[in-house]
């Protein structure tokens, strides 16, 4: 990990990207209900704040694996949030 400023950047370009998808996702389908591509919106946006309060926690033993443990818990929900932008 090179430093908490880039793994913050990730986190926000990650879900900033898969909020992103939806909403041209509900542009290009403006005749589909919006309520399951809301659902992800706000299921991004809690996984962010999740993520910020986890990577800005200061009473941490082993740095190196905390960090490493976020990157790996933004990796697995991406990929749910992408499979259920896919389900739309």
């Amino acid at each position: 990990m090179a430093n908490i400023r880039n793994l913050k950047k990730d986190i926000n370009y990650v879900l900033g990207d898969i909020i992103e998808a939806v909403y041209s996702w509900e542009y290009l389908n403006l005749d589909k209900d919006t309520k399951k591509s809301e659902k992800i919106i706000d299921e991004a946006i809690k996984v962010f704040d999740d993520l910020i309060l986890e990577v800005n926690q200061k009473d941490v033993e082993n740095k190196k694996t905390h960090f490493k443990n976020i990157n790996a818990k933004l990796e697995k929900n991406g990929r749910a949030l992408i499979e259920k932008i896919n389900k739309l």
